[in-house]
């Protein structure tokens, strides 16, 4: 197996394991939410049901992410190639800013609020 082959099927399984990420996750997700859900539909559940969504597809895109970066940086490293990846790690990444804004209520760099203690 020559280099070319080995980087190609790192990037596949990488893709693989991001795709699976996403369905497993949303699976687990959708379990647990009929196992707490009531009618009508609690707040808390709902809110649990899509921070765990949102987690599995943040996690799942690093993983595809990774794989894009490894096809195409150590494959075929031309201006083209590279520009495509350029946006779709830009895409991913404001898809990923957008979760994490979704998921925690604050942006990635913002300090977490502190609770205060009575």
């Amino acid at each position: 197996m020559d280099f070319r082959t080995a980087v190609e099927w790192a990037g596949k399984v990488l893709d693989g394991a991001g795709v699976a990420i996403v369905v497993i996750g949303v699976v687990l997700a959708t379990i647990r939410f009929m196992f707490t859900w009531r009618i009508p539909a609690t707040p808390p559940a709902y809110t649990a049901f899509r921070r765990s969504i949102g987690r599995a597809i943040l996690l799942g895109l690093e993983f595809l992410v990774a794989g894009d970066i490894i096809r195409t940086v150590a494959t075929d490293p031309t201006f083209r190639s590279v520009g495509v990846l350029a946006i779709i790690v830009g895409i991913r990444t404001f898809l990923s800013l957008e979760l994490e804004l979704e998921i925690e209520g604050r942006w990635p760099w913002q300090q977490p609020a502190q609770r205060e203690n009575p």
